[in-house]
């Protein structure tokens, strides 16, 4: 289930007593995952996830790993919360984020497909087909998981 501490910390977050504690200690620690994200098995939350934040409204899938520096959320921040329309953020199962990636919604929910890989330092601001591997900014398509290249 969990690889190391601060992954243990994000599943913590579920426990009845302990929950709020162990979100706090997250935090302190560089990492905002509210107690609200929904994250399934096998999370790997690697180098501590420090600097990654993770909005109220995003669903983690299964054996998805995230990488320190990832922002998942809102990207119309110029508007107040109130007449955003971003509902959220849905991340399937084995997806990979990259170091410093930015996965940003402004309308309705974005959903990153399964298997899909999005680069170090991208900006995604769509939603992803499955397998597919996504870099830049703003982040673009420039393969799948099936290329030799990324196996």
């Amino acid at each position: 289930m969990a690889n190391n501490f601060y992954t243990r910390l994000v599943y913590a977050r579920e426990w009845p007593v302990f929950g709020r504690l162990a979100y706090t200690l997250l935090k302190a620690l560089g990492a905002e995952i509210p107690n609200s994200v929904k994250v399934g098995k096998n999370f790997h939350l690697v180098h501590g996830g420090i600097g990654t934040v993770i909005h109220p409204n995003c669903v983690i899938g299964d054996d998805v790993t995230i990488y320190q520096g990832v922002t998942i959320g809102r990207g119309d921040t110029y508007r107040p919360a109130e007449q955003s329309r971003f509902k959220g953020i849905t991340v399937a199962d084995n997806v990979i984020v990259g170091p410093g990636a930015k996965i940003l919604g402004t309308v309705g929910r974005l959903h990153v497909g399964a298997g899909t890989i999005i680069g170090a330092n991208a900006v995604l601001q769509q939603s992803t087909n499955e397998g597919e591997v996504w870099a830049g900014v703003p982040a673009r398509c420039i393969g799948t998981r099936d290329d030799p290249q990324f196996q």
